[in-house]
Order: C-alpha cells, then structure tokens, then sequence
C-alpha cells in the first residue's frame, strides 16, 4: 500500500472475509528506502536527516488527512511515534549501523499499521492492534534476525487469540530482542512474519497482496510479456526465491511447507481474480521458462597466496567469514585454487571481509553485475536473456541455469 486508496481497497478485502484473520502490514510505498537515507544522513553527521525525516512525516500525514476527520486519536499517535524518532536521532549516541538500522527503519511498520487499524475500525471492522515487537522475539543479528521459536510461538498464541477478538492488525518485517531492542528480519520480510504467524497459528491458508496478478514468470518491469504461473509447487518457489525472485521473501516458504499451509498470491487492484497457488503438489501444467534478475551483485575471485587448495578448511573459514560479516552467497564455484562467489554489493561488509582475508588470499572482483536465472530453460529462453550481455560465468543443472552478466 501506498497511498489512502490502497487502505480503502484493504478494507474491502477485509470486509468480506469471515473467518479470523491476522493483518500483516508492510510499511507504506518506499517508506523503508526513505528511512534507510534519514539513517545513512544521521549517521555521516548531515544534517538533512531532518528534511527527509519531515518529508516522511508529511507524506503519512497526508494520507491521515484524506482518510480521517481532524479530531481523530490517529493523529496524535503517529505524532508522538514520530517524536519518539526524532528523540532517538537527537540523543541517542551512534554507534553498530546495522544496530540503528533496525532502531530507525522498523518505524515505518509502525506508522503503517496504526494508520491500517484505524481506519478499518472506522469503517467497521473492529481489530486489536498488536506491537509485533514485543511478540515474535529474536536473537540480535540486526538486519537479518533469527526468531526464537519456542519464546515466540508461546507469545503468539496467546496475544493472536481469536477469544480475544477476530480481527488483529500487526507488522511484518520487525521484530524485538528479550533485552527490548528492535531488529528486522531482512529487507521484504513481511511475507516471512506472516508465514511465521501462520505456521504457529496453524492457519488454513495465507495470502499475499500483491500490486502484480499474482506469481509471474518474469518482473514485468523487465520482460513485459510476463505471464502469471496459475500454480506453482513450495520446491519451485523456493528455488525462485532463492535465486532473487522479489515477490516472496527467501524464507517464507518453509514455515508454510512444514504444515502443508496454501499460500495465495492474489492483486489487491484486481481482488476478486485468482492470482497464484501455491502448494505441495500442484496439478501438472505446461511448464515454461522462469526468469529471474539479481541486480546490484559483486562477482569476486579469492586465490590463496600459498596456492594451497580452497576445499576443506579454506572453503570451511571462508564461509565461516561470510556468515561473521552477514554477507549472503548468492552463487558459489569452486576450482583447486580458486573460488568464485557472487554475493550483493554492500561495500561495507565486503571491505570488512577483505581486511580480514588480505594476507591470505589474493582478491578480483567485477561489481556492476547481475545474476541472470532461467528455469526450465531452452536455447531460446538463454538466448532471450542474455543478447547484448557479456557473460562472465555460468553453471547448468537438468533445469537451471545461471549466469553472472554484465552488459555490453
């Protein structure tokens, strides 16, 4: 959702469900890329972070404007939410970016959701909002948490209690640590609370709204003859989400998989069309090619100085390095002396991962290349993708194949 009328298509979905329901919500439009300046501006000492803070808060006050008389509680909440930000910016002490990351950015779940909770209230649909922060507990690997299931799952269960009302109003992607701090569970990861909630809560199905017609063979805004997948198995979801799919979130499917939970995805624009299924045994269809595009990526070769191999203990402390610096994999190939790894361009974590490999292992790198995936791909599937594109590596399977592209 980005603006008023994307609230008032919610409440329409909502108005004509019956059975319980648990509401996850993302926060609005690009309001995480907004944040993620006002945090990047903070932290180098700028003070512009007050502007783009402000534009944030005019842009949800508007849409508090167009949706709710002047005189509504709404008003003052998100007022003093955002005065609890700007306290925070003001006093707090900068200090791990990835820590205040996750202090800054999950306000935007916050300010969503209240907006969300009472406008249905309003329109009659009477929902407990509920702080997701202090419910789904995790461990503190900012930017990337791992949820405490056994903490979490008793939380959950208790506070999303259809005794209590039939009707609750949460946020995706954040969560809270047992010491009281926020953490997020990597970008996109409201798809992943929500199975999370689902799987504990032993739903009979989740949906996902989308502003797409549902799972598409292709992002549109990339090849515009895409076509949307009428059904799709967890196995194949899982290999598209892996190789960069952005419509679902990497970890969504197990928690859904494991209880053999359908997964819906469906277009708030066009409600009533049937979107995408997603189970265990889809029925037999034609199957045709998927494509898939990982932008922003670094292809970077580490040869050992000594050129002792990189199997065995060097393969074993290199991703042990990796996982240290939260620096994702995203393709791997191995020769005697030499490993290849393409993973997302952040230069931070990188450069702290060099300084700590420099005197052991000579490092080249190509960065402005992407990870170009086809499933159930045929030579004129490769060939659709790749013209014009200079090829720096590929692997193959029976029904992939990959490639790290740059272009011409």
């Amino acid at each position: 959702m980005k603006d008023a009328q994307g609230i008032r298509n919610l409440a329409g979905i909502v108005s004509g469900e019956k059975d319980d329901l648990v509401v996850v919500i993302s926060a609005f439009g690009k309001t995480t890329n907004a944040l993620e300046i006002v945090l990047r501006t903070w932290m180098n000492n700028e003070d512009s972070y007050k502007d783009h803070l402000e534009n944030i808060y005019d842009y949800h006050d508007s849409i508090v404007e167009e949706l709710f008389r002047s005189d509504n509680p709404v008003k003052i909440r998100i007022n003093n939410s955002f005065s609890d930000l700007k306290n925070h910016l003001t006093t707090a002490a900068k200090s791990d970016y990835d820590f205040e990351y996750d202090q800054i950015v999950s306000y935007g779940e916050i300010w969503s959701t209240l907006i969300v909770s009472e406008y249905l209230n309003i329109t009659g649909n009477n929902n407990i909002w509920t702080d997701i922060r202090k419910v789904l507990i995790t461990d503190e690997r900012y930017r990337d948490a791992n949820v405490i299931w056994d903490i979490t799952s008793d939380n959950v269960r208790r506070v999303f209690n259809p005794e209590s009302s039939q009707l609750f109003v949460t946020q995706g992607f954040i969560g809270g640590t047992l010491s009281g701090h926020y953490t997020t569970l990597s970008r996109e990861g409201s798809d992943y609370t929500a199975a999370l909630l689902a799987n504990i809560l032993d739903a009979e199905s989740v949906i996902f709204w989308k502003d797409v017609p549902g799972l598409l063979n292709a992002d549109p805004r990339w090849l515009p003859d895409a076509r949307r997948l009428e059904q799709m198995s967890y196995r194949e979801a899982v290999e598209m989400t892996f190789s960069g799919a952005k419509v679902i979130h990497p970890k969504t499917i197990k928690p859904l998989q494991n209880k053999n939970i359908p997964l819906y995805v469906k277009s708030f624009i066009a409600p009533l069309e049937e979107g995408t299924v997603v189970v265990a045994e889809p029925e037999v269809k034609r199957i045709i090619p998927v494509f898939i595009k990982k932008e922003n990526q670094m292809l970077i070769s580490f040869l050992p100085k000594d050129f002792s191999f990189v199997m065995g203990d060097n393969l074993a402390g290199l991703f042990s390095l990796f996982f240290r610096y939260g620096i994702k994999v995203n393709l791997v190939e191995a020769s005697a002396v030499s490993i290849d790894v393409c993973i997302d361009d952040e230069r931070l974590k990188i450069d702290a991962l060099m300084n700590n490999l420099h005197q052991e292992y000579t490092a080249i790198y190509n960065d402005n290349v992407e990870i170009l995936t086809i499933r159930h791909y045929n030579a004129e599937a490769v060939e659709h993708i790749t013209y014009g594109r200079e090829i720096l590596l590929e692997q193959r399977t029976r029904s992939t194949v990959r490639y790290v592209v740059r272009k011409l």
